[in-house]
């Protein structure tokens, strides 16, 4: 086979790729290890920064977006037993962010490429890129036991942390930044009105986040330890304990049920250099991770697509390989501000091992200092909306 673009993952960010490429005349086929059911089932974050917003309308995936997404002006966060600010966004700089889950998104884009009958591979297993530091790339897969090629001009890794196209950088080339935090997130999905605010807690017994799905979804967390069991949170408990990190006029607003979804998620911040070797682009979770606390994953995967998409179509529409010669100093520029933001919302909001009283006694100073400042809360918020793309 051959096409202009081979893309490694079928993922939010390949597949968001795939289709601002086909709107611009540009080839592609997504090679995707799992199957269509299992990707679509994955639970994921909900927070949409606003670039990321109008950057789905602009690839024609804003109809369900808007009709069912919900836009905020600002989050709330709780310390101190009663101490609480709302971080006003829409005030301090003039943007919003929507609460609109990362599942539907993954719907909405492959329900766009099997209305254009776009390539896709499911259950490609053995992926493996060829020749990428040569003018003339290839991507090997096996499907049903059969062995497949795909010639291209470029190959887009976006199969995340776990995926192949990072690992084949040389090793003599490629720089890892790693940083992994020594508690989880319990999080579950609950049939009920969530809070009406995406509401952080910092609490001596841990931290805590209410966040909406829709009007009728919640997705709650709680810090635990790493070697937490799942099996010791049934619902009775875990609702007992996020309410006991909140101040009692939040708690008594929470609305238990039973739950249709609970994990434990690892926390770690996680970034590669360089997002590009030869004709080899990362783009995603392949390159970096941030911990959920800034709501930054998912909009960074939806970053590197706007650069990477941006400068395949100023290649073929103009002969220019300038920014793609540039692109991984552009997309680490913003990752590497998104990782230093939700490592400091991180250290802030939640309780560590070693903190002690002193250290939890400094965040709370810490955020009592951000409610009383303004010139604080604008840097904060002009981080959480999101920096100009």
């Amino acid at each position: 086979m051959r096409t202009q673009i081979a893309i490694i993952g079928g993922g939010p960010a390949g597949l968001l790729l795939s289709e601002i490429l086909y709107l611009n005349g540009i080839e592609s086929i997504v090679m995707e290890r799992q199957t269509r059911q299992y990707v679509l089932s994955r639970i994921r974050a909900g927070v949409l920064e606003w670039g990321t917003v109008e950057i789905l309308r602009d690839a024609g995936l804003g109809d369900r977006m808007d009709r069912e997404g919900h836009v905020h002006d600002g989050t709330a966060i709780t310390w101190g037993g009663d101490r609480r600010l709302f971080l006003d966004i829409k005030k301090h700089v003039d943007s919003q962010f929507m609460a609109y889950g990362q599942t539907k998104i993954q719907e909405d884009l492959d329900n766009a490429l099997q209305a254009r009958d776009g390539a896709i591979f499911e259950e490609a297993v053995d992926v493996m890129p060829h020749g990428f530091d040569t003018d003339s790339p290839w991507v090997t897969f096996v499907k049903d036991g059969e062995e497949h090629r795909i010639d291209c001009d470029f190959i887009a890794g976006c199969d995340g942390f776990h995926g192949v196209s990072r690992t084949v950088i040389p090793d003599d080339v490629l720089r890892e930044y790693q940083r992994e935090y020594p508690f989880g997130w319990l999080g579950i999905l609950s049939e009920t009105p969530p809070l009406p605010e995406l509401t952080y807690c910092n609490s001596p017994r841990g931290f805590a986040l209410s966040s909406m799905r829709t009007p009728m979804l919640s997705r709650y967390y709680i810090q635990v330890p790493l070697d937490t069991d799942i099996e010791a949170w049934p619902d009775d408990r875990f609702w007992e304990e996020l309410k006991a990190r909140y101040p009692n006029e939040i708690a008594e607003q929470i609305v238990t049920g039973p739950s249709i979804e609970k994990s434990i998620a690892p926390l770690r911040s996680f970034v590669a250099e360089p997002m590009r070797y030869g004709r080899l682009f990362l783009a995603g979770d392949s390159a970096h991770i941030v911990p959920p606390t800034g709501a930054k994953g998912l909009n960074l995967a939806v970053s590197d697509v706007y650069y990477l998409s941006r400068a395949l179509v100023d290649y073929y529409d103009n002969g220019s390989s300038e920014l793609l010669d540039t692109y991984s100093d552009t997309a680490l520029h913003r990752v590497w501000s998104a990782v230093r933001f939700s490592w400091w919302l991180t250290t802030l909001l939640h309780r560590f091992p070693d903190m002690g009283d002193f250290g939890q006694r400094i965040q709370e100073s810490e955020l009592d200092y951000l409610a009383s400042s303004d010139a604080f809360q604008a840097a904060v918020a002009e981080q959480y909306a999101g920096l100009p793309l």
